[in-house]
Protein backbone atom coordinates (compact mmCIF):
# COMPACT_ATOMS: atom_id res chain seq x y z
CA UNK A 1 0.00 0.00 0.00
CA UNK A 2 1.14 3.41 -1.14
CA UNK A 3 0.78 7.00 0.79
CA UNK A 4 0.41 9.52 -1.97
CA UNK A 5 0.19 13.12 -0.36
CA UNK A 6 -1.01 16.18 -2.53
CA UNK A 7 -0.05 19.78 -1.65
CA UNK A 8 -2.14 22.70 -2.59
CA UNK A 9 -0.85 23.58 -5.64
CA UNK A 10 -1.55 19.69 -7.09
CA UNK A 11 -5.00 20.34 -6.28
CA UNK A 12 -5.09 24.16 -6.54
CA UNK A 13 -8.05 24.14 -9.35
CA UNK A 14 -10.71 21.75 -11.01
CA UNK A 15 -8.47 21.06 -13.99
CA UNK A 16 -5.43 19.59 -10.98
CA UNK A 17 -7.86 17.68 -9.57
CA UNK A 18 -9.02 15.97 -12.53
CA UNK A 19 -5.27 15.33 -13.67
CA UNK A 20 -4.15 13.85 -9.91
CA UNK A 21 -6.97 10.82 -10.83
CA UNK A 22 -4.69 8.85 -13.17
CA UNK A 23 -1.82 9.02 -10.98
CA UNK A 24 -3.87 7.48 -7.93
CA UNK A 25 -6.37 4.79 -9.83
CA UNK A 26 -3.85 1.66 -10.26
CA UNK A 27 -3.58 -1.78 -8.96
CA UNK A 28 -1.98 -1.14 -5.74
CA UNK A 29 -4.05 0.15 -2.66
CA UNK A 30 -3.44 4.01 -2.08
CA UNK A 31 -4.11 6.12 1.05
CA UNK A 32 -4.60 9.72 -0.85
CA UNK A 33 -3.38 12.88 1.79
CA UNK A 34 -4.78 16.12 0.57
CA UNK A 35 -4.20 19.44 1.35
CA UNK A 36 -6.39 22.44 1.05
CA UNK A 37 -6.79 24.05 -2.56
CA UNK A 38 -3.78 26.56 -2.75
CA UNK A 39 -4.40 29.94 -0.74
CA UNK A 40 -7.38 28.82 1.08
CA UNK A 41 -5.66 28.62 4.48
CA UNK A 42 -4.20 31.84 4.15
CA UNK A 43 -7.54 33.11 3.34
CA UNK A 44 -9.21 31.40 6.22
CA UNK A 45 -6.48 32.56 8.20
CA UNK A 46 -7.20 36.33 6.95
CA UNK A 47 -10.81 35.76 7.78
CA UNK A 48 -9.80 34.57 11.25
CA UNK A 49 -7.95 37.92 12.51
CA UNK A 50 -10.85 39.58 11.15
CA UNK A 51 -13.37 37.89 13.86
CA UNK A 52 -10.85 38.16 16.18
CA UNK A 53 -10.80 41.93 15.62
CA UNK A 54 -13.85 42.83 15.32
CA UNK A 55 -13.75 43.48 11.91
CA UNK A 56 -17.50 42.11 11.54
CA UNK A 57 -18.28 43.65 7.49
CA UNK A 58 -15.03 42.83 6.42
CA UNK A 59 -15.35 39.27 7.71
CA UNK A 60 -18.55 38.87 6.32
CA UNK A 61 -17.31 40.31 2.94
CA UNK A 62 -14.48 38.00 2.88
CA UNK A 63 -16.38 34.95 3.60
CA UNK A 64 -18.47 35.65 0.84
CA UNK A 65 -16.03 36.14 -1.67
CA UNK A 66 -14.23 32.56 -0.67
CA UNK A 67 -17.55 31.07 -1.07
CA UNK A 68 -18.04 32.77 -4.21
CA UNK A 69 -14.11 30.93 -5.40
CA UNK A 70 -15.10 27.66 -4.40
CA UNK A 71 -18.24 27.76 -6.19
CA UNK A 72 -17.12 28.67 -9.20
CA UNK A 73 -14.41 25.50 -8.21
CA UNK A 74 -17.84 23.29 -7.85
CA UNK A 75 -18.96 24.40 -11.60
CA UNK A 76 -15.86 23.70 -13.09
CA UNK A 77 -15.49 20.66 -11.35
CA UNK A 78 -18.55 18.41 -11.86
CA UNK A 79 -20.08 17.71 -14.98
CA UNK A 80 -23.64 17.13 -13.95
CA UNK A 81 -26.02 19.34 -12.02
CA UNK A 82 -26.75 16.49 -9.50
CA UNK A 83 -23.13 16.58 -8.46
CA UNK A 84 -22.96 20.34 -8.71
CA UNK A 85 -25.76 21.05 -6.33
CA UNK A 86 -24.32 18.78 -4.01
CA UNK A 87 -21.12 20.79 -4.09
CA UNK A 88 -23.14 23.71 -3.74
CA UNK A 89 -24.64 22.41 -0.68
CA UNK A 90 -21.21 21.49 0.81
CA UNK A 91 -19.67 24.95 0.00
CA UNK A 92 -22.46 26.62 1.97
CA UNK A 93 -23.00 24.35 4.90
CA UNK A 94 -19.35 24.98 5.38
CA UNK A 95 -18.96 28.81 4.66
CA UNK A 96 -22.79 29.21 7.00
CA UNK A 97 -20.12 27.22 9.85
CA UNK A 98 -17.88 30.25 9.42
CA UNK A 99 -20.67 32.56 9.42
CA UNK A 100 -21.83 31.56 12.89
CA UNK A 101 -18.57 32.79 14.65
CA UNK A 102 -18.45 36.70 13.21
CA UNK A 103 -19.75 38.67 16.19
CA UNK A 104 -19.16 36.54 18.57
CA UNK A 105 -16.66 35.69 21.30
CA UNK A 106 -13.39 34.25 19.22
CA UNK A 107 -10.47 32.41 20.67
CA UNK A 108 -7.16 30.73 19.19
CA UNK A 109 -9.40 27.03 19.39
CA UNK A 110 -12.08 28.68 16.52
CA UNK A 111 -9.60 29.89 14.23
CA UNK A 112 -8.02 26.47 14.30
CA UNK A 113 -11.83 24.87 13.72
CA UNK A 114 -12.37 27.60 10.71
CA UNK A 115 -8.67 26.55 9.23
CA UNK A 116 -9.96 23.04 9.17
CA UNK A 117 -12.39 23.95 6.51
CA UNK A 118 -9.88 23.99 3.98
CA UNK A 119 -8.33 20.54 4.13
CA UNK A 120 -12.48 19.25 4.54
CA UNK A 121 -13.74 21.01 1.51
CA UNK A 122 -11.01 19.56 -0.77
CA UNK A 123 -11.77 15.96 0.38
CA UNK A 124 -15.10 16.17 -0.04
CA UNK A 125 -14.94 17.71 -3.59
CA UNK A 126 -12.42 15.57 -4.35
CA UNK A 127 -14.32 12.17 -3.36
CA UNK A 128 -17.37 13.28 -4.95
CA UNK A 129 -15.57 13.93 -8.09
CA UNK A 130 -14.31 10.37 -8.04
CA UNK A 131 -17.81 9.11 -7.29
CA UNK A 132 -19.27 11.31 -10.06
CA UNK A 133 -16.50 9.09 -12.33
CA UNK A 134 -18.10 6.18 -11.04
CA UNK A 135 -14.58 5.26 -9.46
CA UNK A 136 -14.94 3.38 -5.75
CA UNK A 137 -13.10 5.39 -3.25
CA UNK A 138 -13.66 6.04 0.64
CA UNK A 139 -12.78 9.11 2.77
CA UNK A 140 -11.91 8.56 6.37
CA UNK A 141 -11.82 11.67 8.58
CA UNK A 142 -8.28 12.66 10.01
CA UNK A 143 -10.16 13.89 12.69
CA UNK A 144 -11.12 10.29 13.79
CA UNK A 145 -7.26 9.02 14.49
CA UNK A 146 -4.74 11.85 13.94
CA UNK A 147 -4.30 13.24 17.34
CA UNK A 148 -1.68 15.23 19.28
CA UNK A 149 -0.57 15.40 22.60
CA UNK A 150 -0.18 17.95 25.52
CA UNK A 151 3.23 19.04 24.09
CA UNK A 152 1.73 19.39 20.48
CA UNK A 153 3.83 15.91 18.98
CA UNK A 154 2.25 14.04 17.18
CA UNK A 155 0.25 10.64 19.49
CA UNK A 156 1.89 7.98 17.33
CA UNK A 157 0.46 5.23 19.15
CA UNK A 158 -2.97 6.67 19.07
CA UNK A 159 -2.65 7.56 15.17
CA UNK A 160 -1.53 3.76 14.32
CA UNK A 161 -4.31 2.18 16.36
CA UNK A 162 -7.24 4.18 15.05
CA UNK A 163 -6.48 4.47 11.57
CA UNK A 164 -6.01 0.87 11.49
CA UNK A 165 -8.95 0.07 12.50
CA UNK A 166 -10.45 2.56 10.71
CA UNK A 167 -8.84 1.11 7.53
CA UNK A 168 -9.77 -1.96 8.28
CA UNK A 169 -13.91 -1.23 7.76
CA UNK A 170 -13.06 -1.07 4.30
CA UNK A 171 -11.37 -3.93 3.09
CA UNK A 172 -11.99 -3.97 -0.78
CA UNK A 173 -11.36 -0.62 -1.58
CA UNK A 174 -8.59 0.79 -2.93
CA UNK A 175 -8.63 4.05 -2.93
CA UNK A 176 -8.82 5.91 0.82
CA UNK A 177 -8.53 9.81 0.81
CA UNK A 178 -7.90 11.63 4.11
CA UNK A 179 -6.75 15.09 5.03
CA UNK A 180 -3.32 16.37 5.67
CA UNK A 181 -2.34 19.05 8.44
CA UNK A 182 -5.49 18.70 10.91
CA UNK A 183 -5.87 16.67 13.85
CA UNK A 184 -7.41 16.88 17.26
CA UNK A 185 -5.56 17.73 20.25
CA UNK A 186 -5.03 16.12 23.57
CA UNK A 187 -8.70 17.52 25.02
CA UNK A 188 -10.13 16.36 21.55
CA UNK A 189 -10.72 19.80 20.32
CA UNK A 190 -9.44 20.43 16.59
CA UNK A 191 -6.41 20.89 15.92
CA UNK A 192 -3.32 20.97 13.23
CA UNK A 193 0.41 19.94 12.62
CA UNK A 194 0.77 23.66 11.96
CA UNK A 195 2.05 25.00 8.03
CA UNK A 196 3.20 21.61 5.93
CA UNK A 197 1.91 19.47 8.25
CA UNK A 198 0.50 17.22 5.37
CA UNK A 199 3.34 15.89 4.39
CA UNK A 200 3.94 15.13 8.56
CA UNK A 201 0.41 13.21 7.86
CA UNK A 202 1.34 11.36 4.78
CA UNK A 203 4.78 10.42 6.66
CA UNK A 204 2.32 9.25 9.96
CA UNK A 205 0.27 7.35 7.94
CA UNK A 206 2.80 5.77 6.05
CA UNK A 207 4.26 4.45 9.58
CA UNK A 208 1.38 2.94 11.03
CA UNK A 209 0.62 0.89 8.12
CA UNK A 210 4.26 -0.24 6.84
CA UNK A 211 3.32 1.82 3.31
CA UNK A 212 5.92 0.48 0.69
CA UNK A 213 6.26 4.19 -0.34
CA UNK A 214 5.39 7.30 0.39
CA UNK A 215 5.04 9.61 -1.98
CA UNK A 216 4.92 13.59 -2.04
CA UNK A 217 3.50 15.29 -4.88
CA UNK A 218 3.79 19.42 -5.42
CA UNK A 219 4.69 21.17 -8.12
CA UNK A 220 8.47 20.82 -8.55
CA UNK A 221 10.36 17.38 -9.80
CA UNK A 222 12.07 17.10 -6.17
CA UNK A 223 15.09 18.36 -3.90
CA UNK A 224 17.54 20.76 -5.92
CA UNK A 225 21.13 21.34 -5.38
CA UNK A 226 19.97 24.76 -4.68
CA UNK A 227 17.14 27.41 -4.42
CA UNK A 228 15.90 27.48 -7.79
CA UNK A 229 13.68 30.46 -6.65
CA UNK A 230 16.95 32.31 -6.51
CA UNK A 231 19.77 30.09 -8.33
CA UNK A 232 19.57 29.33 -12.28
CA UNK A 233 20.40 25.90 -13.49
CA UNK A 234 19.57 23.66 -10.40
CA UNK A 235 20.00 20.17 -10.72
CA UNK A 236 17.12 17.56 -8.78
CA UNK A 237 18.79 15.44 -6.69
CA UNK A 238 17.59 11.51 -7.64
CA UNK A 239 18.76 10.02 -4.79
CA UNK A 240 19.64 11.44 -0.92
CA UNK A 241 19.55 9.79 2.59
CA UNK A 242 17.01 10.79 5.14
CA UNK A 243 19.22 12.42 6.83
CA UNK A 244 20.65 14.44 3.96
CA UNK A 245 16.69 15.33 3.69
CA UNK A 246 16.09 16.30 7.04
CA UNK A 247 18.72 18.37 6.89
CA UNK A 248 17.77 20.25 3.74
CA UNK A 249 13.89 20.40 4.97
CA UNK A 250 15.02 21.75 8.33
CA UNK A 251 17.48 24.82 6.61
CA UNK A 252 14.68 26.11 4.01
CA UNK A 253 13.94 23.79 1.46
CA UNK A 254 10.29 24.33 1.09
CA UNK A 255 9.37 21.50 -0.95
CA UNK A 256 9.30 18.86 2.26
CA UNK A 257 7.91 19.24 6.01
CA UNK A 258 10.98 18.59 8.30
CA UNK A 259 9.28 16.83 10.62
CA UNK A 260 8.10 14.49 7.82
CA UNK A 261 11.45 12.48 7.85
CA UNK A 262 11.97 10.68 10.83
CA UNK A 263 8.57 8.19 11.26
CA UNK A 264 9.47 7.37 7.51
CA UNK A 265 13.27 6.36 8.93
CA UNK A 266 12.50 5.28 12.07
CA UNK A 267 10.04 2.37 10.11
CA UNK A 268 12.77 2.45 6.83
CA UNK A 269 9.74 3.36 4.54
CA UNK A 270 11.10 5.32 1.16
CA UNK A 271 10.17 8.60 0.38
CA UNK A 272 9.62 9.78 -3.16
CA UNK A 273 9.25 13.53 -4.56
CA UNK A 274 7.34 13.63 -7.29
CA UNK A 275 5.66 16.59 -10.08
CA UNK A 276 1.99 16.74 -10.51
CA UNK A 277 3.09 18.57 -13.52
CA UNK A 278 5.29 15.99 -14.68
CA UNK A 279 4.69 13.05 -13.51
CA UNK A 280 7.06 10.99 -15.94
CA UNK A 281 9.68 12.23 -14.09
CA UNK A 282 11.38 10.16 -11.23
CA UNK A 283 11.59 12.57 -8.93
CA UNK A 284 13.87 12.26 -5.95
CA UNK A 285 14.04 9.51 -3.61
CA UNK A 286 14.99 9.41 -0.17
CA UNK A 287 16.33 6.12 1.81
CA UNK A 288 18.89 4.64 4.55
CA UNK A 289 21.62 4.80 1.96
CA UNK A 290 24.02 7.86 2.11
CA UNK A 291 26.04 7.79 -1.36
CA UNK A 292 28.48 10.12 -0.17
CA UNK A 293 29.73 13.75 -2.48
CA UNK A 294 31.93 16.45 -1.39
CA UNK A 295 28.95 18.72 -1.58
CA UNK A 296 25.43 17.75 -3.03
CA UNK A 297 23.16 20.66 -1.92
CA UNK A 298 22.50 23.97 -0.24
CA UNK A 299 19.67 25.27 2.01
CA UNK A 300 18.59 29.26 3.63
CA UNK A 301 16.72 29.30 6.45
CA UNK A 302 15.24 32.79 7.04
CA UNK A 303 14.22 34.89 9.93
CA UNK A 304 17.07 33.56 12.43
CA UNK A 305 18.16 35.79 15.49
CA UNK A 306 21.34 35.10 16.96
CA UNK A 307 21.73 35.80 20.85
CA UNK A 308 25.57 36.38 22.20
CA UNK A 309 25.97 35.99 25.80
CA UNK A 310 29.14 36.91 27.50
CA UNK A 311 30.39 36.26 30.84
CA UNK A 312 34.01 36.51 32.34
CA UNK A 313 32.90 35.11 35.21
CA UNK A 314 30.76 32.32 34.25
CA UNK A 315 31.12 30.95 31.58
CA UNK A 316 33.31 28.30 31.82
CA UNK A 317 31.80 27.22 35.24
CA UNK A 318 30.04 24.16 35.94
CA UNK A 319 26.49 24.98 34.79
CA UNK A 320 26.80 27.89 33.18
CA UNK A 321 25.67 26.38 29.59
CA UNK A 322 22.96 24.55 31.46
CA UNK A 323 21.45 27.63 33.01
CA UNK A 324 21.25 29.47 29.28
CA UNK A 325 19.64 26.39 27.95
CA UNK A 326 16.71 26.42 31.01
CA UNK A 327 15.80 29.49 29.77
CA UNK A 328 15.17 28.85 25.90
CA UNK A 329 13.30 25.02 27.49
CA UNK A 330 10.91 27.32 29.48
CA UNK A 331 9.57 29.17 26.70
CA UNK A 332 9.75 26.50 24.54
CA UNK A 333 12.25 28.24 22.22
CA UNK A 334 14.18 25.63 20.01
CA UNK A 335 18.05 26.52 19.29
CA UNK A 336 19.39 25.98 15.42
CA UNK A 337 23.49 26.67 16.20
CA UNK A 338 25.59 26.93 18.90
CA UNK A 339 29.06 28.02 19.40
CA UNK A 340 31.22 28.89 22.34
CA UNK A 341 34.14 31.06 23.03
CA UNK A 342 36.20 31.21 26.01
CA UNK A 343 33.79 34.12 27.40
CA UNK A 344 31.11 33.67 25.29
CA UNK A 345 28.15 31.24 23.87
CA UNK A 346 25.95 32.31 20.66
CA UNK A 347 22.61 30.99 19.67
CA UNK A 348 20.32 31.35 16.81
CA UNK A 349 16.45 30.93 17.34
CA UNK A 350 13.89 30.86 14.49
CA UNK A 351 10.56 31.72 16.64
CA UNK A 352 11.08 35.22 18.14
CA UNK A 353 7.75 35.05 20.15
CA UNK A 354 9.59 35.51 23.59
CA UNK A 355 13.05 36.95 22.28
CA UNK A 356 12.45 39.90 24.75
CA UNK A 357 11.78 37.58 27.75
CA UNK A 358 14.58 35.14 26.91
CA UNK A 359 17.05 38.66 26.78
CA UNK A 360 16.05 39.46 29.91
CA UNK A 361 16.51 36.23 31.62
CA UNK A 362 19.64 35.56 30.25
CA UNK A 363 20.55 39.35 31.50
CA UNK A 364 20.98 37.78 34.81
CA UNK A 365 24.12 35.67 33.91
CA UNK A 366 25.89 38.18 31.77
CA UNK A 367 25.50 40.98 29.30
CA UNK A 368 23.54 40.20 25.82
CA UNK A 369 23.44 40.86 22.56
CA UNK A 370 20.66 40.31 20.10
CA UNK A 371 20.97 40.37 15.98
CA UNK A 372 18.52 39.94 13.79
CA UNK A 373 17.02 39.58 10.19
CA UNK A 374 20.08 36.42 9.50
CA UNK A 375 20.00 33.68 7.60
CA UNK A 376 21.26 30.35 7.75
CA UNK A 377 23.32 28.61 4.95
CA UNK A 378 23.07 24.95 4.99
CA UNK A 379 25.52 22.95 2.89
CA UNK A 380 24.79 19.27 2.95
CA UNK A 381 27.61 16.93 1.87
CA UNK A 382 30.60 15.01 3.25
CA UNK A 383 31.66 16.45 6.51
CA UNK A 384 32.54 13.47 8.09
CA UNK A 385 35.32 14.48 10.70
CA UNK A 386 38.06 11.81 9.53
CA UNK A 387 38.27 13.43 6.39
CA UNK A 388 41.13 16.41 5.46
CA UNK A 389 40.12 19.26 3.00
CA UNK A 390 36.32 19.12 3.03
CA UNK A 391 35.43 22.52 3.02
CA UNK A 392 37.62 25.03 0.79
CA UNK A 393 35.57 25.63 -1.49
CA UNK A 394 32.86 27.16 0.67
CA UNK A 395 35.35 29.82 2.03
CA UNK A 396 36.34 30.69 -0.78
CA UNK A 397 33.00 31.32 -2.58
CA UNK A 398 32.09 33.30 0.36
CA UNK A 399 35.80 35.40 0.90
CA UNK A 400 33.13 38.49 0.00
CA UNK A 401 30.36 37.75 2.43
CA UNK A 402 30.51 38.62 6.25
CA UNK A 403 30.02 35.17 8.17
CA UNK A 404 28.52 35.68 11.89
CA UNK A 405 28.86 31.96 12.75
CA UNK A 406 29.79 28.51 11.66
CA UNK A 407 28.50 25.08 12.70
CA UNK A 408 30.96 22.45 11.59
CA UNK A 409 31.26 18.67 13.85
CA UNK A 410 27.86 17.94 14.86
CA UNK A 411 26.71 16.44 11.45
CA UNK A 412 28.45 14.34 9.25
CA UNK A 413 25.64 15.53 6.57
CA UNK A 414 26.01 19.54 6.88
CA UNK A 415 28.29 22.84 7.43
CA UNK A 416 25.81 25.97 8.39
CA UNK A 417 26.86 29.42 8.04
CA UNK A 418 25.08 32.29 9.71
CA UNK A 419 24.84 35.69 7.45
CA UNK A 420 23.11 38.51 6.84
CA UNK A 421 19.48 38.16 4.92
CA UNK A 422 20.42 40.64 2.62
CA UNK A 423 23.87 38.55 1.22
CA UNK A 424 21.38 35.42 0.76
CA UNK A 425 20.77 35.35 -2.65
CA UNK A 426 24.13 36.98 -3.39
CA UNK A 427 26.04 33.93 -1.21
CA UNK A 428 23.33 30.72 -2.69
CA UNK A 429 24.92 31.74 -6.14
CA UNK A 430 28.36 32.11 -5.17
CA UNK A 431 28.29 28.92 -3.74
CA UNK A 432 26.61 27.27 -6.42
CA UNK A 433 29.39 28.84 -8.87
CA UNK A 434 32.25 27.12 -6.56
CA UNK A 435 30.46 24.20 -5.26
CA UNK A 436 28.43 23.02 -8.11
CA UNK A 437 30.41 24.86 -11.07
CA UNK A 438 27.59 26.18 -12.44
Amino acid sequence: MKVMKFGGTSVGSPDKMKSIIPLITGDEKVVVVLSALSGTTNSLLEISELIRSAGTQEAINRNEALRSKYKQVVYDLFSTDEFRNEGYDLINSHFDYIGEFIAKAFTKLHEKTIVARGELLSTALFHNLLRERGISSVLLPALNFMRIDKDGEPDVFYIGENFKRELSQYPDENIIITQGFICRNAFGDIDNLKRGGSDFTASLIGAAINASEIQIWTDINGFHNNDPRYVSNTKVLRQISFDEAAELAYFGAKILHPSSVNPAKENNIPVRLKNTLNPDDEGTLITAETIWEDYKAVAAKDGISVIRIKSDRMLMAYGFIRKVFEIFEAYKTPVDMVTTSEVSVSITIDNQQYLKQIEEHLKEHGSVEVENDLSIICIVGDFRTERTGSAPEIFEALDTIHLKMISYGASPHSLSILIDSKDKIQALNLLNQYLFKQ
